[in-house]
Formats: structure tokens, sequence, C-alpha cells
């Protein structure tokens, strides 16, 4: 299986980085091809930009979608996007290991998505979701949190989980990908841990970083969290009256 491990985090000695070497390590001692992404030491530039775009489609006014499609039907697009879109290309499984900043992913991640997934090349309007261009593809996100795992459960101070985690795991399904559940590392703030002394920091590191890869050793077999798709879908986009999980006052 080839696997390619985005990463997220500005430290390289951090939580995360940690959690990402627990990662590439399993899955190459299971026999598996892993590629690492380590967008902040690459140089990755996030920020979308009319000066990405050597030939432009559109000189006079700059929108991304067209400049995007333009690029990619003529072999056009910047070498570090061309760079990450062979990697997804060519992988199995995409792991994205980031922390949970501002109740979203890093600005550099959410970059990541805006330029790489580009319009034309990797999506349209007709192949997305369950048609989306990624199908067979899995896509899996660990994640690191501030606050300890009560204040992110429904009633959380935090904000329920599932519901932060949403427009990720939306934008992976959107892509085609089949989404697993998230692996969640909470109470993780800085270098060290939350709410616990030095020596509780280092067995929750050790329990946490374990328990990944415990998780990492089975990941073959998991299931994917359960979508709705275009059969499921009225005109609207909108669940179609009937189905099961349409909600009823």
């Amino acid at each position: 299986m080839n696997v390619l491990i985005v990463h997220c985090h500005p430290e390289p000695h951090s939580f995360n980085a940690a959690l990402t070497e627990v990662a590439v390590d399993t899955l190459a001692a299971q026999g598996h091809d892993v590629t690492l992404a380590d967008l902040y030491a690459e140089g990755f530039d996030p920020v979308e930009r009319p000066d990405h775009y050597i030939h432009r489609h559109d000189t006079d006014v700059f929108l991304p979608l067209n400049e995007q499609r333009h690029a990619f039907d003529n072999k056009g697009l910047s070498a570090d996007v061309a760079r990450e879109i062979e990697r997804l290309e060519d992988a199995d499984l995409v792991i994205v290991q980031f922390p949970l900043w501002w109740h979203a992913q890093p600005a550099m991640l959410k970059g990541w998505f805006d330029r790489v997934m580009v319009y034309g090349g990797l999506y349209s309007g007709s192949r997305r979701y369950d048609r989306g261009h990624f199908r067979g593809k899995r896509a899996l996100c660990s994640v690191t949190t501030g606050s300890p795992q009560a204040a992110f459960g429904p009633f959380g101070r935090g904000g329920d989980i599932a519901t932060l985690m949403w427009p990720t795991h939306c934008s992976l399904y959107y892509l085609g990908f089949d989404v697993l559940t998230p692996q969640l590392t909470y109470g993780v703030q800085g270098g060290g841990l939350s709410y616990q002394d030095d020596a509780s920091f280092r067995a929750y590191l050790k329990s946490a970083k374990t328990d990944w890869q415990t998780r990492l050793d089975s990941v073959d077999e998991e299931r994917p969290i359960p979508f709705t798709g275009w059969r499921d879908w009225d005109e609207h986009g909108v669940l179609k009256a009937g189905h099961p999980l349409r909600w009823r006052a």
C-alpha cells in the first residue's frame, strides 16, 4: 500500500511530529511505501494568487477556478502543486496530521486544499462526493487538541468535535475519498500536555503513541464514515423526502 502523510505543524519536535514519526515507522515496518509531505519543512506556499500562474486564462480578472482548470489542462500548474497532486495520485491512504487551531485546521493546511485540489483536475461539478476523483482511496485525519476530551463533547465548551471535524471530512469526501474515523489526541497544548504535570505528560505521550501505532496496525480493516451520496439527494442537493436519515419534526 502507498501511504501519503500530510504533516502540518511548524515545530519539528512537537507532539504532532512525534505522531507523524510513529505513523512513518509503523507503516514502513509493515512493508508499506510511505511518503511524507511536511508542509512547513518543505516551505509550501498556502496562498492562492495570480503569480502562481505564468500563462493566464484571463489577465484582467483573477478567477482561481478558471485559472486552475486552464493550468491543469495545459500542464501549467506550479511545481509545488504538481508535486502534491502526484503524491495524492500515488497514494492508497492519505493521513493528514495537524493540530486543531481556532476550531479548525491551520491556515497552512487550508491553503494546501485551496491550491492543490484544482478545479477541473481533481473535481468538477459532476465529479464530486461519491463520484469524486479519488474514489477507492482512503483518508484519515490525526488531530491534536488543546482542551481535554470532555470539552469537545456535544455540550462541551470547545464545541462538538464531530462538528469541528466536519469541514475537513466533507472536503475529503467531496474529492471522493472514503474518510475514516479521526484519530483524536486531546489535551495537547504548546509542546506539552495541559492540565497535567510533566510525569503525566510523558505517560500520556507514550500512551497516545501506542494507541496510534495499534490503530495503524489494523487500519486496513476499518470501515469509513458513512456519507450520503448523489442517489440520496434531490435536484437541489437536499436529502430526498422519505430518506431514512431525513429529520422530521
